[in-house]
């Protein structure tokens, strides 16, 4: 039986340069949040069901419409993770790592997998890149995770990108707005899409954060969820926008930016892109003191953000990709095989020395390796023939303004690192 050799619908295979986008996303993410005390956590991408629901919540469409949910063996209900926050929270729990630590500070990258429609900047299989801050109930806390996102898209090189920034209040005084929300939409429900219309009663502060025109204009007089924030609530936010003020952050106060699970109160915070189309959130988080409670851990008050890598790499796309420092091209002839032993000793040095290239191994001719050399991207050509052999040299062809001149082996690695 012939095998189908074909990719799943929302998923992706990844080649250079979009693998090398995703490669310097983590990379560098592991060097800025590493700087700022996060350590990184692997956890598994299969979880109980039960995990999510108790997490995300039952009554949200992720659980009801995106899930990728399936019975193992045993009859027991597994998901693939939709999130990432669910399972650091799981084994956060289960570790007991809140015994060993007062403030535990962890990040995860990887694929995550939701069954909804395919489109630009989001597929069935995507990948994240998250933080979670636990342990610590301080505006501080909030001010400095949004500084390390804020630091890390900067060290990205994202342009278009600006922050919004809001408070849902707590447990005390958000349901007086959820009773004043809901007074408010009772009256306009039939011009409601039939999505807010159940959220209306399941979820009602996500009608406020509906894309559909008719439903925003119909909440453009709703409660400000500001309003209704007690004292409390209301100075640690003010604490939040004065620490981004002071070392300069810029951003937009979003009465709209709510996130519908009880669990998530004080500061929620997006940054947003105007040059991705209908999906313009590339990072989104926010307070969560009562999560890890909710699962079965202590009470203890948690931070974080999720990035989705998919959509900050079409914003890095039309970034120049990196550049190998050379291609060597070993002319054919006679003693061409001692020359390309000569040759790959060279890579080899040149690889030791801190700088990256290849080397065609092939007997193709001149040309034919000389069109290589243009396809790899490399900043240098190095061509080396009969005559070069014999002069322990190689000609140093630079590929954008076509120049070319003779330089020894043993000084090449200066040679190339120079320029």
């Amino acid at each position: 039986m012939a095998c189908n050799a074909t990719r799943i619908k929302g998923f992706a295979d990844m080649f250079p340069p979009d693998s090398d986008v995703f490669t310097r996303m983590e990379t560098l993410a592991r060097r800025i949040f590493g700087q700022c005390g996060f350590v990184e956590l692997r956890t598994p991408v299969l979880e109980y069901t039960d995990l999510f629901k108790r997490s995300i919540g039952e009554e949200t469409d992720v659980v009801q419409k995106e899930m990728f949910t399936f019975p193992d063996r045993k009859g027991r209900m597994m998901t693939m993770r939709p999130e990432a926050t669910a399972g650091v929270m799981r084994a956060y729990i289960e570790s007991s790592l809140h015994t060993r630590e007062s403030v535990s500070r962890l990040f995860t990258t990887g694929p995550m997998f939701r069954y909804e429609r395919p489109q630009k900047g989001r597929m069935r299989q995507f990948h994240q890149i998250n933080c979670e801050c636990l342990g610590s109930d301080s505006p501080y806390a909030d001010a400095d995770l949004i500084m390390m996102l804020t630091r890390y898209i900067r060290a990205l090189g994202l342009k278009d990108v600006s922050l919004k920034i809001n408070s849902l209040g707590c447990s005390r005084c958000r349901p007086a707005f959820k009773e004043a929300l809901v007074a408010y939409l009772r009256d306009k429900a039939d011009g409601l899409c039939e999505d807010c219309a159940r959220r209306l009663e399941t979820n009602p502060l996500r009608v406020l954060d509906c894309k559909q025109p008719g439903c925003k204009e119909l909440t453009e007089g709703a409660p400000r969820l500001l309003e209704h924030n007690c004292p409390e609530c209301r100075a640690h936010f003010d604490t939040v926008l004065e620490l981004l003020r002071e070392q300069g952050v810029p951003f937009e106060q979003d009465d709209r930016l709510v996130r519908g699970l009880d669990y998530y109160c004080r500061t929620t915070f997006e940054v947003v892109s105007g040059s991705i189309g209908a999906q313009s959130a590339v990072a989104g988080g926010g307070r969560y003191d009562g999560l890890v409670k909710s699962l079965g851990g202590p009470d203890v008050p948690g931070v974080g953000f999720a990035m989705g890598m998919e959509r900050v790499a079409l914003l890095l796309a039309e970034q120049e990709a990196p550049r190998k420092d050379f291609f060597l091209v070993v002319l054919p002839g006679d003693d061409g095989e001692q020359r390309r032993h000569q040759g790959f000793s060279l890579t080899q040095r040149l690889r030791e020395a801190g700088l990256s290239g290849e080397m065609c191994f092939s007997d193709a001719g001149f040309k034919s390796q000389m069109r290589q050399a243009g396809k790899c991207n490399a900043r240098h050509c190095l061509i080396l023939g009969p005559d070069e052999a014999a002069q322990e040299a190689v000609q140093v062809k630079h590929m954008d303004s076509g120049e070319q001149r003779l330089v020894p082996m043993k000084e090449l690695a200066a040679a190339l690192e120079a320029e």
